[in-house]
Parts: C-alpha cells; structure tokens; sequence
C-alpha cells in the first residue's frame, strides 16, 4: 500500500514553474509568478525563504509592479483577467479584465494605467486603475506577449511571439508596437524582418538603449542541411536613438548555440546586459561597451550581414554562466550586483553574483522533489541538448507548448518542395496519424526516429526519454476556448455557421456530395476522421495531393491554415483555395454565410 500511495501522490505532484520575477522596491523581497501552481510566490531574500503564497488565477504568466511598489499585477492567461495584489497584507485586492490570454503587464510612469499584452487577441488591453474598466484595446503584432517601458519618454514597447500574417513563401517579420503610454495610442511600429518569436525587452537606465529577445528561423530552407548553418538564428535586437534602425545580434557561435534567448535586462552603468537562454540552461553576459562600439563603426549593409555571422558573438559575449533548467524570466538588483534567475523547470532561483559571473545560491520554493515523467518529458521537450551543436528543441518551434506561426521546409528533397504548416501540439493524443501525410502512426514514431533523422541530426532520446517525452505530449491540455466559453449557448450568428456545417444540400436545394460534406471529414470529438483525404488545396510542389484530416479544436489559434500555411485566414481556405468546391461546397455562400461558418468554426 505504501509503495500505491506514493504512485498515486506522484501523479498528483503539482509543480510551481515559476516564470517570472520582479524584485521590490527596496530589495528586501522577490515577487515570483508561478504558471503550474496558480500562485504569486514572495521570497525574503534575508533568509531565502517563501513568506507567503498568493492564490492568482489560472496559468499566471506576468507580473509588473506599480511604480511605488505598493500592488503587485500578475496577468492570469486563461482567465483573461490581472490580480491587483496588495503587497503590504500580500492579499488580492481586486481582479481586473483584460483580453484573450493577457501574458504580460505593465503600468505607465504615474501608475493609473495599466497595460496588458493579450497573445490570442494580439492587442494591449488598456484599464483604468481608478476605475478597473477597460475603455479600449490598441492593436499589436500577432501573439502580442511582452512589455516594457521607456524610461527616456515614457513610452510603452511591445513584442509578440507570433509573426505577423505576410505573403505565403515570404520570410517571416515582426514589430515592435511603439505605445505612447500618456495619449494611449500607438505612434509607432518598428519592423524586425526575418523575425519570428520576439519576446521580453529591456531598457538601459537612460532609456537610449533597447534590447529584444528574438528568434530568426530559417523555416524556408530544408532542415536536413542543420549541419550546415543554423536552423533557428537565436539572437537580439538593438535598437534606441544609440544605435537608430534595429540591428540584430547573434548570440550562436559558429560549433555551439544558445537556444531561445527570453528575458533580458541591463546594468545600470550600461556596461553589461544578460539574457537567459531557455532551451540551454545559461544565462549570456554581454559587454554592451564592445556590443556598441562594433555596431556603431559598421555601415548599414555590414549591419544587415551582422544577423548571420556565427564569428560576431565573440566580440561581445563576456561569458556563459550555467543555471537550471529552462531559466524564463529574470530580475536585476538596483546596483548590478545580483540577478535573480527563475529557473521554470527546477522550481528554482538562481542568484547571480554579476561581478565575478557566477551563481552563488539557490533558492527553492518548494515544488515537488520527485519528477513524475511528464515533467521529465517537459524537460526533454525545452532543452536544446540533443540537436547537433545545441541550436533547437521541441520548444523552439512549438513555442511554449503551442505553434510559431510558421511554414517549413523540412524534408531533405530539395528546396521548396513540401512545405508545411506547423500544427499546434495541444491535446493531441487522439489524433494519429502525423505528419501532414500522415506517414507517422503514433507520437513515438512522430518524435523518435523523425525527430533525429531530419530535425535533430544527431542521436536522439533513448527509449525511456522517448516515453517519457510522449507522456508529456499527450498531458499537454488545451487553452480555454475563447468564442464558445463552456457551458454557453452559441450565439445567433454562430448557429446559423453550424447549419452551414452540417448542411447536406445547397442553397439551390441540390444534394451536396457526401465526401464534401463538412462532418463527414471533421467528425467525433476532435473534428477530424484522422484519414488522408484531397481537398484540391495540392500545389506542385506537393508530392501528394492527399493531406491527413487536421482536428479543429482551437482552430482560432493556429494560422496560418492549409498543409503548407497558403491560407493566411479560415475566411482565405474557401474565398481563395476552394474555387471548385472541393474542400467543402461554399461557392454558394454570401459573404455574411461564410462569415457565419467561420463563427462557429472557432467555437468547436
């Protein structure tokens, strides 16, 4: 019985994941989001130990303090709403709305307002902190996720994680969305061309200086040629009056990478920046002295070729300093000295001593000592380790579990030549095959030998780190759905899209084929028959007509469509790639009808 209790006590282990840090005011406490636990966590850093632990909503992923310390905002993602914390009796004081999966906060100079970052809506929430409404949302890059503000002029910065919708075949690009936090209104868009997963931001303390963690992917050549140049630039981008149009940085070097850079924050004197490296447990040190100087005696074309030289990060990278596993966001102490680490899959702190760059403690905040195999296999999932030379995980296109937005070239038959869709990995257990030509009958197919043959190009996960890597998969759950909340009726309009799905005849009155009949491909409880099937959507450049049946679950969250990403919107599947009524009969349809169907696509 002993030996039961303990299984069972194992399948129950909550783990904190803590993502996210802020330090008070006074240096006395670390504020701490934790994503797994649904809690604000406050450390003493006199004795290292959690003081107290704030119940928040669901899969908290940001926090921001108010200018005189005295609330803490967590950003709640699956509740839509932020936890105003009162951080003398440590109590939430209110719960504040905000958009679909707010992920990031941040508050103006005077503290009235506060901004989210909502990622499903790919808006700024803006609210009132007299009031707690929220008179109006400001629109952002896709993903919106990130924040932060200027403390030159006040201006409020914000990244996404997704790229924005653009030409099919087209390399990726991104913005940062420039916010004039008084007015409320956007004044500007920086362009970040060739980027695609942009997340946290820094400011130097003058305000001249920015610093973006970014993701350059070469997603439009083959994978297979890994061994030949980088698959996934991890990199930054420089921008600020010092330095004027964004310049990226590459933080790779030519035999070793460094995998999703996240957080980031700069010294004080501005001689030193630090980036954690999610997928290879680091944290870069930058010289910002040497970083500058190089890019200010570069001409714009040598600036344009710095993104892609793997020899430039010696020339600024002072060290790499080892942490724990998947380290997210980070906390720099007022003078410099210390910085805070979270370290999202140990459930840790790693404290940094910047002078001789190196962690001297650790603090725990008291998750679950045992790892059950899921969180092994999440682990597996973030780290960078088993591709050649460390430059991707699973992680570092399906982005915190989810999607990059982006379409690939992936397998070793020539350039452009079956380019895919990347599919959301959320509660996929039930649905085999993969691979868009379903050649994968299972998840250990899927991510074993595939994986290491085309992806990684270097021995991949032994038999146990594969099954544990699958367990993990298949926990993944999905996000709440935000057009048909549970247990809500549909709304008018999404009922008159539901007897357009199940329609067996035209509007003419004629029987629609049965194969085009909606249902008969995307049936049972994931909207897909999990067959092979020709919906006319082939190119030339396909080697088969015939594509796996994707689910539709979540179907709001996972553009681009199609196998190969060619449809930037549902509403692009039947008003551009569906002229014979092959994939579906909808040529029938008014506009209005088809605006209909797609409302209630999103329900599903």
């Amino acid at each position: 019985m002993p030996g039961a209790l303990a299984v069972a006590a194992l399948a129950l282990a909550r783990y904190l994941s803590p993502i996210e840090l802020a330090l008070s005011p006074d240096g006395t406490r670390l504020y701490v989001v934790c994503e797994g636990s649904d809690e604000l966590a406050v450390v003493d850093l006199a004795t290292d130990k959690v003081i107290r632990r704030v119940r928040v909503g669901h899969v908290p992923k940001g926090l921001a303090l108010a200018p005189d310390g005295r609330f803490v905002y967590v950003a709640n993602s699956w509740n839509d709403t932020v936890s105003e914390i009162d951080t003398g009796g440590l109590e939430v004081r209110r719960t504040l709305p905000a958009g679909y999966e707010p992920t990031c906060v941040a508050t103006d100079r005077a503290g009235r307002t506060l901004y989210a970052a909502n990622r499903i809506g790919g808006d700024i929430s803006v609210i009132d902190l007299a009031t707690g409404a929220e008179p109006r949302r400001l629109a952002a890059g896709r993903g919106a996720s990130y924040l932060a503000l200027s403390p030159a002029n006040g201006h409020l910065y914000a990244t996404h994680i997704y790229p924005n919708p653009g030409p099919h075949g087209a390399p990726p690009e991104s913005e940062i969305t420039v916010i004039d936090a008084q007015d409320q209104v956007v004044r500007e868009r920086f362009r970040l061309p060739n980027s695609a997963g942009v997340f946290h931001l820094a400011f130097s303390a003058d305000g001249k200086l920015g610093l973006a963690c970014q993701l350059r992917p070469k997603n439009l050549v083959p994978l297979a040629h890994v061994a030949h140049g980088w698959a996934i630039g991890n990199s930054l981008a420089l921008f600020g009056e010092e330095v004027g149009e964004p310049v990226h940085i590459p933080l790779d070097e030519i035999d070793r990478y460094f995998s999703l850079p996240f957080g980031v924050a700069i010294a004080p004197d501005k001689r030193s920046a630090y980036v954690t490296m999610a997928g290879s447990d680091s944290v870069t040190v930058l010289d910002l002295e040497r970083l500058l100087a190089l890019v200010r005696r570069l001409s714009p074309k040598e600036r344009a070729r710095l993104a892609n030289d793997l020899s430039a990060s010696a020339q600024y990278v002072r060290a790499r300093i080892p942490v724990g596993a998947n380290p997210k966001g980070l906390a720099l102490a007022p003078d410099g000295a210390r910085l805070y680490v979270a370290n999202r899959l140990d459930d840790s702190i790693s404290v940094i001593a910047t002078g001789p760059g190196k962690v001297v403690r650790t603090i725990p905040l008291g998750g679950p000592a045992t790892l059950t195999p899921e969180r092994r296999g999440e682990r597996l999932f973030h780290t960078a380790r088993f591709s050649f030379q460390g430059q991707f995980g699973c992680a570092s296109c399906h982005l915190e579990g989810t999607l990059d937005g982006l379409t690939w070239d992936l397998e070793p038959d020539g350039f452009g030549i079956d380019i895919v869709d990347n599919r959301l990995v959320e509660d996929v257990t039930e649905t085999a095959p993969f691979k868009w030509n379903g050649g994968n009958p299972d998840l250990e197919t899927e991510c074993g030998p595939r994986t290491e043959k085309y992806f990684f190009r270097a021995q991949s996960y032994s038999p146990t780190e594969l099954a544990d890597l699958v367990r993990f998969l298949k926990s993944i759950p999905p996000r709440p759905n935000r057009f048909r909340p549970a247990g809500d009726e549909l709304t008018s309009s999404q009922e008159r899209g539901k007897a357009i799905y199940e329609r067996t005849r035209r509007k003419d009155g004629t029987p629609v084929p049965e194969a085009m009949q909606c249902p008969v491909c995307h049936s049972g409880p994931y909207y897909t028959n999990r067959q092979l099937s020709d919906v006319g959507s082939g190119k030339p450049t396909d080697r088969s007509p015939f594509f796996d049946v994707p689910q539709l679950t979540n179907i709001a969250l996972s553009a681009p469509y199609l196998h190969d990403g060619s449809a930037r919107t549902l509403e692009e599947i039947w008003t551009v790639f569906n002229p014979r009524d092959t994939h579906g009969v909808t040529n029938d349809l008014a506009k209005d009808e088809l605006n209909d169907l797609i409302e209630y696509l999103k329900t599903l």
